[in-house]
């Protein structure tokens, strides 16, 4: 799929994805939210509010409100790319939300997940 095709999708449908993918490993959609607000800085309100207004995913990152500094320590492979090595930033910060999910869905601790 190329990029513009993931930054043209509705952001509901994907966060639907992302929650459905955590959920079949035993994890929770609170669980998903928590990553999603420490990584772009929405609030909880705001991210309820952006899954009943259509908003493409690239906008969901471009007006994210604080990015987390500590996001660049998240590294490894999301679709056999390793996210550290993306060039395009949007697209960066797209895997980094895979990333984490993926981390979540495989049973890692929210600490470690948060790089707290």
């Amino acid at each position: 799929m190329g990029s513009e095709k993931i930054y043209d999708m509705d952001f509901t449908k994907v966060y639907h994805l992302l929650v459905n993918k955590a959920e079949k490993k035993g994890r929770t959609r609170q669980e998903v939210d928590e990553v999603i607000r420490w990584l772009t800085g929405y609030s909880q309100t705001e991210l309820e509010g952006m899954q009943e207004n259509k908003m493409p995913y690239g906008d969901f990152f471009r007006n994210a409100p604080k990015l987390n500094e500590n996001r660049k320590l998240i590294k490894g492979v999301v679709c056999g790319i390793r996210v550290e090595d993306i060039r395009e930033p949007l697209m960066q910060e797209i895997r980094y939300l895979d990333k984490l999910v993926d981390e979540l869905a495989r049973g890692k601790a929210m600490d470690k997940i948060l790089r707290r």
